[in-house]
């Protein structure tokens, strides 16, 4: 079978990211022949045949600066050019879409339909959502405070420019805006044969509306399942990932300034990065990948995942318990599918430093609990890639 799998990115950058390159690893290692579609970048570590991708363009510089990008955020031309060509060539019997919106555009689903009707082809198309695009134009489900919202569920986008949900900017909200209207009244979505959801909870929030209720599958993100070695643990707490105010960091900020004696350790990326370095028992370490992230991770007493925002499905849970560090997670979104409570790790109130600090020192202070649920962390059940491999080849072959 010939899979196409597009993505912004072509490189090693998030969640989405990781869940592509493993995908196309796990289903070439089935036999199945794999390329690749998204965004030119000399960074990209996967491409396709014919050479193929879109211009990248950096919305940040705004309008004035760059007059196509509200078109190009919207609808991306160039994108079903690009596209045709890999279609013509690799002619795949699947295209799984990933993270597209704002620089490759759902325009691609409408290259695809029309590409199966010219040639008279049966294409499946399947797309993961990763994030809430589907039904919320800011993509997380939250407004500018970064307060929960579900005000746009159902169509009403214009709760998302009257509360500027979009970066805290009305253009940026109102471009949000008329790209999800556009895109509800074009009807492209509806070309989707199967929304694979990776938590449960994202499937609750997308069956809300009916036009998705009837294709949402649940598939927890998988992983290579590592045999379980037993590591000198280091005296650290860890975060890792994108360290931000929605991601929580500021809350365990706050706690690591009541612990004092405690050392915590920040690795990754965003704009907590400065204030992380002002707190004396918090070091920031940088972007780790490879081995120095499992090392970090596999050297920890535990990890922390104090998201204030839906979260979908996480690695960074995942890959803590899996190389055995016990995980403490906002019980929010989709963590709590991920934890067993009081066997590998413990969930805690989103935003609440009380209820975190409390968790944290009755882990670390309790040295049996510790050992216990490090040791729990080995037997801990995740989707692994073979089999994600049987649920998902069926989802192709439905």
């Amino acid at each position: 079978m010939k899979i196409l799998l597009v993505n912004k990115f072509l490189f090693p950058k998030g969640g989405s990211e990781t869940y592509v390159f493993k995908l196309g690893e796990m289903l070439e290692k089935h036999g199945h022949e794999v390329q690749y579609f998204g965004l030119e970048n000399e960074k990209n570590t996967v491409g396709n045949s014919v050479g193929a991708y879109v211009t990248d363009m950096d919305f940040s510089l705004g309008t004035k600066k760059n007059l196509k990008a509200p078109l190009r955020i919207v609808y991306s031309s160039e994108a079903r050019r690009q596209l045709r060509k890999v279609l013509k060539s690799f002619r795949p019997d699947v295209v799984h879409f990933n993270n597209i919106q704002f620089h490759l555009t759902p325009s691609m689903l409408l290259e695809v339909r029309d590409f199966a009707g010219r040639e008279n082809k049966k294409l499946k198309i399947v797309y993961t959502a990763h994030d809430y695009q589907l039904i919320c134009p800011s993509h997380g489900l939250f407004d500018s405070e970064m307060n929960i919202c579900e005000k746009c569920v159902g169509g009403n986008y214009h709760h998302c420019i009257k509360k500027s949900c979009m970066k805290n900017s009305r253009a940026k909200s109102m471009l949000a805006a008329a790209d999800a209207y556009f895109w509800r009244f074009n009807r492209a979505y509806s070309y989707i044969d199967t929304i694979i959801c990776p938590s449960q909870f994202m499937k609750s929030k997308l069956d809300l509306e009916p036009r998705f209720a009837e294709k949402t599958k649940v598939l927890h993100n998988f992983i290579e399942k590592q045999p379980y070695h037993a590591v000198k643990k280091e005296d650290y707490v860890l975060e890792f990932g994108h360290l931000s105010k929605d991601k929580g960091t500021y809350t365990l900020l706050e706690v690591a300034k009541r612990m004092p004696d405690t050392r915590f350790i920040f690795a990754g990326y965003g704009e907590a990065e400065d204030d992380i370095k002002k707190v004396s028992n918090a070091e920031f370490v940088g972007f780790r990948t490879g081995a120095e992230l499992t090392e970090l991770i596999a050297k920890a007493v535990v990890t922390v995942c104090p998201s204030e925002i839906y979260e979908n499905c996480p690695y960074s849970v995942i890959e803590s318990q899996m190389y055995g560090t016990p995980a403490l997670g906002s019980d929010i979104g989709g963590i709590p599918e991920l934890i067993e409570e009081g066997k590998t790790g413990f969930v805690f109130r989103p935003g609440d430093p009380d209820d975190l600090e409390d968790k944290l020192r009755t882990l670390i202070n309790d040295k049996n609990l510790l050992k216990t649920m490090t040791e729990n962390c080995s037997f801990a059940q995740f989707e692994t890639a073979d089999s994600y491999y049987n649920s998902l080849i069926r989802i192709y072959e439905d």
